[in-house]
């Protein structure tokens, strides 16, 4: 009898300390369901980390220094629970594998540099080509596939810096760069840029966050609502380059001045614009004029009712529909990526603005210290 009661017991116990096990596996997790130990990793001689900061009202955002990446946002929907609303993978070793933009921290030059050529006291410069015979987001080996070197400063708030010596993809200077990430009590995510040089080069940084905010990205986002505070927008060639206009949105697919769902003309071929970008991949000349307390654009969700405004200090805001995921990549929670499962909003200067004297300068001089600043307010529609 007493060995049943210890075969019992012993079984009891083992139960006991699985459950615990699996408890403290599962209290390791971030509220979106990643696992820390994923992130811990080696790439090129530097550490990679998983970051995570919060607020009081349950807001969770996570932050790997590979890339200086937004992995993950938990925001509150209309009834109250947490969704996570941007793509992204589960390790860094997927990040690798499977190359993207997805949250990145892009530099130095967010979009596109014609030819990868650009001149600059009189000396040529020509950076590597990655994208339809141009430079895009810094080309192949762009800040997005490097390791910043990350500091969580407190419960809110990550620094992510970026030493780029001069040469780095061809372009001109050493580059120290700081991407600060502050999660705040109005549920908004402020992303504060500085970069200094030691010789004269262009800079253009922005975060690439592709979100679906219905919190399901196996469902595409064309149904989400947009607003963009502009009247008039950057209109590209075949090769998705600008070509130095600057274009009124008024009576086009491309006017978002009043509020419509990103599918209503996404699709809309006989529209030069859209049939060039095969969708949404274009700049717009933001109405805001610097000020970040304006209202720049927006998106909602029907959905969910999860809206995220964007205020930032930058010229232009360039949105694209996911037009290149075509379900090879999968990420978080083996979700399919497929076209359309997501919309960016990258803050910006105009693309290939090192080739265009007539719009706003991207150059940096040494003594001088670039600011930008976007911020991501997530709201609710109930």
């Amino acid at each position: 009898m007493r060995n049943v009661k210890n075969a019992f017991f012993s079984a009891g116990l083992l139960v006991a300390v699985l459950t615990s096990c699996r408890q403290q596996q599962q209290s390791n997790l971030t509220k979106s369901g990643l696992d820390p130990k994923n992130f811990v990793a080696d790439v090129n001689g530097k550490p990679t980390s998983l970051y995570t900061i919060k607020n009081a009202n349950g807001m969770e955002v996570c932050i790997t220094n590979f890339g200086g990446r937004i992995v993950s946002i938990m925001a509150p929907d209309k009834n109250d629970s947490l969704r996570d609303v941007v793509l992204g993978f589960d390790s860094i070793a997927d990040y690798i594998n499977k190359p993207s933009d997805f949250g990145a921290a892009i530099g130095r030059y967010a979009n596109r540099i014609n030819k990868g050529r650009f001149v600059i006291d009189g000396d040529t410069i020509q950076l590597p080509i990655n994208n339809f015979g141009h430079c895009l987001h810094g080309g192949p080996k762009g800040w997005q596939y490097q390791v910043y070197e990350g500091k969580q400063v407190n419960d809110s708030t990550v620094t992510m810096t970026m030493h780029s010596p001069d040469g780095d993809q061809n372009f001109p200077g050493a580059v120290t760069a700081t991407v600060t990430y502050t999660l705040t009590g109005n549920n908004a995510i402020d992303i504060k840029y500085e970069a200094t040089t030691d010789k004269k080069t262009v800079i253009n940084m922005t975060n690439h966050s592709y979100f679906n905010l219905s919190g399901d990205p196996s469902k595409p986002a064309t149904d989400h609502i947009l607003y963009i505070n502009t009247d008039s927008y950057t209109p590209v060639d075949s090769t998705y380059m600008t070509t130095g206009e600057i274009l009124p949105v008024k009576g086009t697919p491309m006017d978002f001045t009043t509020p419509r769902p990103i599918g209503q003309d996404v699709n809309k071929f006989d529209f030069e614009q859209i049939k060039n970008a095969n969708g949404y991949d274009h700049n717009w000349v933001l109405n805001t004029q610097g000020d970040i307390q304006k209202l720049a654009a927006k998106l909602t969700s029907p959905e969910s009712g999860i809206s995220v405004e964007v205020y930032t200090n930058e010229p232009g805001i360039q949105v694209y529909s996911g037009n290149f995921l075509d379900g090879t990549l999968t990420g978080k929670r083996g979700i399919v990526y497929n076209k359309h499962a997501s919309v960016c909003m990258e803050t910006q200067h105009y693309p290939d603005s090192p080739n265009k004297p007539q719009w706003p300068s991207v150059i940096l001089a040494p003594g001088h210290t670039y600011h930008s600043e976007c911020i991501f307010k997530f709201t609710v529609e109930k």
